[in-house]
């Protein structure tokens, strides 16, 4: 693969830890950066992370082989309708969001005659954002999820797959639809369910979080995620995530109900199942 040119738009923790990781393997392309706030990038390319930058995301892609989407998705279709024009022929444009379905399509629609688009979802992160949480390794040993289309050019579908295994990374491929309802559930519900349950404990008395030990710790982490991500997120998939939510809601009322009849014993069964079922993540 030759990429002479590679720009990330959205120079956070994972445009970020791409551009970090592309030089960690060896990939000698001119990185730019494009975001919004000129002296954040400015640092970034001090430290070495980008190789220039621009706050205009239409000059930032003149000239670039691969273009990376890496700012929150709600801005996506906006962003990729602005550099539209700019792009050269030849060029792949990928991203990293955590949403899929309509909007994989709607920029696939926006993409010039001879430029390609690759949906793509590292499943990678932390609850630091910003560039200075990046690291080289962020995808290494990480899935990553690629949704190619009816329409996904092969060849490029072929050369954004390789660059993230070249990343470390172990790829998937599936629709952009099943990516949705798969990620509702594994990973849109449990964020929204951390937050729900915060506010939950956080509601019974005002110093109650103080007492909190490393279980509640744990289990509400994600709660630490940017919101303004996690809106877009949940607006851009909200009737796969109001399924789960559903589903989890259920599940919620029959174990309600095993405490209302005193079940004991069949509260104990629905523990065993899901401490069986938790099981399969310490394999992975």
């Amino acid at each position: 693969m030759n990429f002479d040119k590679i720009t990330i738009i959205g120079v956070g923790l994972l445009g970020s830890s791409f551009a970090l990781a592309l030089k960690r393997v060896g990939i000698n392309a001119v990185i730019t950066g494009v975001g919004r706030n000129e002296e954040k990038l400015a640092k970034a390319e001090e430290l070495g992370i980008i190789d220039e930058h621009t706050t205009i995301a239409a000059d930032g892609v003149v000239g670039a082989d691969l273009v990376l989407l890496a700012a929150p998705v709600g801005q996506l279709e906006n962003i990729a309708e602005d550099i539209r024009n700019d792009l050269k022929k030849g060029a792949i444009v990928t991203d990293v969001g955590s949403v899929k379905g309509d909007l994989v399509r709607k920029i696939e629609a926006l993409m010039p005659e001879g430029v390609s688009f690759v949906g793509g979802h590292p499943i990678a992160g932390k609850e630091r954002a910003g560039f200075e949480a990046a690291t080289s390794d962020l995808f290494w040993g990480a899935k990553c999820i690629i949704t190619p289309t009816p329409e996904t050019d092969k060849d490029a579908l072929e050369k954004v797959t390789e660059l993230w295994k070249q990343l470390g990374a172990k790829v998937f491929h599936m629709t952009p639809d099943e990516h949705d309802e798969i990620y509702s559930a594994v990973s849109h519900l449990p964020h929204v369910v951390a937050y729900a349950l915060v506010n939950s404990i956080a509601g019974l008395r005002e110093d109650i979080l103080d007492f909190g030990g490393r279980g509640l710790k744990d289990m509400t982490r994600i709660a630490l995620s940017p919101t303004e991500l996690w809106k877009d997120i949940c607006s851009q998939n909200s009737d796969k995530i109001l399924k789960s939510l559903n589903d989890f809601s259920s599940n919620i009322s029959g174990i309600i109900k095993r405490f209302e009849k005193s079940d004991w014993k069949g509260l104990e069964e629905e523990f065993l199942k899901a401490k069986e079922a938790r099981q399969r993540l310490e394999s992975d």
